[in-house]
This record gives C-alpha cells, sequence and structure tokens, in this order.
C-alpha cells in the first residue's frame, strides 16, 4: 500500500466564495496534511492530527506553499498545439488558416501520440490534472490521446471530432463514420482507469443536419456521456449557423433539437447569448464554458461571467484555456486574463472565487465534483502545490503580502509554469517526472 503524507498551507473550497471576507467558503489549514493512501485522500486536516493516523507513511514537507486540489481545464484542443500564438485571424479565417491544416497532420499516428504525449506533459507542468479536451477527427488521434493519458492514471474527457463538411478533404468524415468511429471508441476506452468519452460534434458549422442527427443517436445510446461542442463565440459564426439551420429558433436550439442539450453538455465560448438561450441552458443543466484567453485573442468578445451567474436562471459555468486560440496553458494565466475581461464590463472576480472557478467550480460543471476539485477524504488525489515565490518579482511581491487573498491574486497575475512546485496525480509526483523538463 502507497502511503503519503504531504505537509503545507492547505486550501480547498466548500462552494464559491461570494467575497475575500467569505470564511465559510473554504478550509485553510496553515499548516495542514494530506494523507494519500493508494491514489486518493484518506484525510486531511491539521498536520499533527493527521500525521497520528499515518504511521508509516513518507512525509514531504511542501511548506511554505499552498497546496490545492489539482487544476480543472474545461476546453482545450489537443491538436493545436504548434499554432498557438499564430497572427491575425478571427474564428472562421483561424479555423481555415490555421486549425484546419494543422489537424490534417493527425492522420500519422506517430503524430498524434507524439502531440499527445507532450500535451499532457504540459498539462502537468503547470498544475492541471483534469482536462476536456477535443482530439482531431481521425480516430487515430483519440486513441493516441487515450492511451497516454491511461499510461498517466489520469481523469480525463475527450472524444473525436464529429466534421463531415466546411472542412478540407482529408479533415472530414460522415455521418456513418463518425458515429461508428465514436462508438469503437466508447467501448474501447469510457470507463478505463480514469478515463471519460466525450461525444464532440465540432460545432454546428461543421457538421450536417445527418451528422448532428448521428450524434444524438451517441448521446441517446449513452445518456451518461459528456458532449462537447462551441456555441456563440462570434458573430459571424452565429450569422452562418442560422443561415445553415434556418428552422432552428437560435444556435442554441440547434444543439437541442437533436438531442444534445442536457447536463454534461459542455458549451464552449457562449459569449453572445440571448435571454431566451440562456434560459434553456439553465433548463438543461448545461454547462457554457469561459474560454478568456482565445476570447481576446480573437477579437470574440467578452463573457460576462458576473452576469451569467446573477440571472434568475443562472448559468452552470466553467472556465478553460482552450489553446490553441487560447494563448496559455496556465489556468493562472487563464485567470487573470478571466479578471480582466470581467473588470473591463464594470465588475471584479475575487481571488478565491477564481481560484474555486478552476478547482471544485470546474469540477462540479464538469459534473465531475464526485472525484475531483476538493482535498477530502475518499476523493482522487490530484493536486497541485504552488509557490508564489517562484520568481524574483513575485518574492519582492510577497514582502507586502498580508493575506490568503492577496497571496492567491498575487499567484494569478504573476504566476505562470514557474509557480508550480509539484503536481499530483493519482497521488503520485508527475511534474518533477517530467524528463528533461520541456525537452522530448
Amino acid at each position: 500500500m502507497s502511503v503519503l503524507l504531504l505537509r503545507g498551507r492547505v486550501l480547498s473550497f466548500r462552494t464559491r466564495p461570494e467575497s475575500v471576507d467569505d470564511r465559510a467558503a473554504y478550509v485553510f489549514e496553515e499548516d495542514g496534511g494530506v494523507l494519500v493512501r493508494d491514489g486518493r485522500i484518506a484525510a486531511v486536516g491539521d498536520f499533527a492530527a493527521v500525521a497520528a493516523e499515518a504511521a508509516g507513511a513518507r512525509v514531504v514537507d511542501h511548506r511554505p506553499h499552498l497546496i490545492l486540489p489539482g487544476f480543472i481545464d474545461a476546453h482545450v484542443h489537443m491538436p493545436q498545439m504548434q499554432v498557438i500564438a499564430s497572427y491575425g485571424a478571427e474564428l472562421l479565417d483561424w479555423l481555415n488558416t490555421y486549425t484546419f491544416p494543422e489537424e490534417t497532420r493527425f492522420r500519422d499516428s506517430q503524430h498524434g501520440r507524439r502531440i499527445a504525449r507532450l500535451f499532457l506533459d504540459e498539462m502537468i507542468r503547470h498544475g492541471t490534472t483534469t482536462v476536456a479536451a477535443f482530439c482531431s477527427v481521425h480516430r487515430e488521434s483519440a486513441d493516441a490521446f487515450f492511451a497516454e493519458a491511461l499510461a498517466r492514471n489520469m481523469r480525463v474527457v475527450a472524444g473525436k471530432v464529429m466534421m463531415d463538411r466546411n472542412a478540407p478533404e482529408g479533415l472530414r468524415d460522415t455521418p456513418q463514420s463518425g458515429y461508428d468511429d465514436s462508438k469503437a471508441l466508447i467501448g474501447e476506452w469510457h470507463g478505463k482507469g480514469r478515463l471519460h468519452y466525450a461525444i464532440t460534434p465540432r460545432f454546428a458549422i461543421t457538421s450536417s443536419p445527418e451528422q448532428m442527427e448521428a450524434a444524438g443517436a451517441l448521446a441517446a445510446e449513452f445518456p451518461a456521456l459528456h458532449i462537447q461542442t462551441h456555441l456563440s463565440e462570434n458573430h459571424a459564426e452565429i450569422a452562418l449557423t442560422r443561415e445553415l439551420y434556418p428552422e432552428a429558433r437560435d444556435y442554441t436550439d440547434v444543439y437541442a433539437r437533436y438531442g444534445l442539450l442536457r447536463q454534461r453538455t459542455l458549451l464552449g465560448h457562449c459569449i453572445h447569448l440571448d435571454a431566451r438561450e440562456a434560459d434553456a441552458i439553465h433548463e438543461a443543466g448545461a454547462t457554457a464554458v469561459f474560454c478568456p484567453t482565445s476570447n481576446l485573442f480573437l477579437g470574440s468578445g467578452l463573457f460576462d461571467w458576473q452576469g451569467y451567474s446573477r440571472r434568475a436562471k443562472p448559468l452552470r459555468i466553467a472556465a478553460a484555456t482552450d489553446v490553441g486560440g487560447g494563448t496559455s496553458y496556465s489556468m493562472l494565466r487563464t485567470m487573470d486574463e478571466a479578471y480582466k475581461v470581467i473588470a473591463l464590463q464594470g465588475e471584479k472576480m475575487n481571488p478565491l472565487a477564481a481560484f474555486w472557478q478552476i478547482t471544485l467550480g470546474n469540477a462540479e460543471a464538469l459534473s465531475l465534483g464526485t472525484h475531483v476539485g476538493t482535498l477530502e477524504p475518499g476523493m482522487d488525489a490530484d493536486i497541485v502545490v504552488l509557490d508564489a515565490r517562484a520568481t524574483p518579482a513575485m518574492r519582492l511581491r510577497m514582502e507586502r503580502v498580508e493575506t490568503l487573498a492577496q497571496e492567491l491574486f498575487l499567484l494569478q497575475t504573476l504566476g505562470d509554469d514557474r509557480a508550480i512546485a509539484e503536481t499530483y496525480v493519482a497521488g503520485q509526483p508527475a511534474r518533477s517526472m517530467l524528463a528533461g523538463a520541456g525537452k522530448e
């Protein structure tokens, strides 16, 4: 039996903090302990109390660092690693100029295996232990991703993109092949280790009505699966969707008509929703995914995080990097940009809420809150250790930091992969084990 006792300043959330003074929303131990047995959390609390029931455990002392649940990224494109930081396009041009040509390379299964490995290395390096990922249209890309995640014992959500129109030759499936490949992947990977399959029609523009019917058939056959797609990212996308689906009341209604709007549906972006669409998403229990760095980079618009949360029918919200339209693999960098997006709308996101969002908030939005997102007995031991003094600038600023909220805001504003002291996946130190620290 593997027994590990982590010592440090332990922070875990109970609910979304409404202010920096909302002490009831979280649990914090200045000298805390997290006891891990066989990949799960066995006990958490004051270090001396936890140590008393941890005879024989190997102790790893992370003081003065913070110990939190591992970060969760709710929307990211594994095949786009080599187009991140590509210049000068909005959404539809971005897809045609950069994304689609890049994704054709995933016909090569060896390329897919290489990128899947490097992608998950990057997640771990940035403290992300759970990710919801789009693979390419090629079945082999999903095989590569799931095989790599299984080898690391990571909890992931992923799927092969279904895409049968408005894409180049070599990057299209058919309604039947998309259905068949997805069903085969579900049988091969879903529920193995900590893997979850997501039915993944890329978005309405790249799926014909026949393919949307096939995706809906999969959803009906597998009601417990996640569904992931895109919704209302920019105005040109919305206009084209209305042309392609004139019978639908709006963009959201396209997915609802095919049985794709439900709990565990992850809708990337959701920037330009009207009230009817937001109500429909709420009533279905689906999740709107906030992707601030890509929304800013592609000039798509400002997600109304506060407004969507305060509606009479509030939306479930997750946050995500959306690499490669997103500009960083880091959830710290992502929440720094989220803060700015919200500030531009005359509001503020308090730092406790930001860290709730990328841990428990995202876990609940992905319907994974019984497995990850908190440091509680019985939960998966997916853990990140944060160093608020990781760089000279951060060390200097920490000389004036007096509260936990200030420290979190410093990490959010100045932190990146250098602030990740360690990442544990199912209780195993994963970041320190990355060979070559960024080299292949």
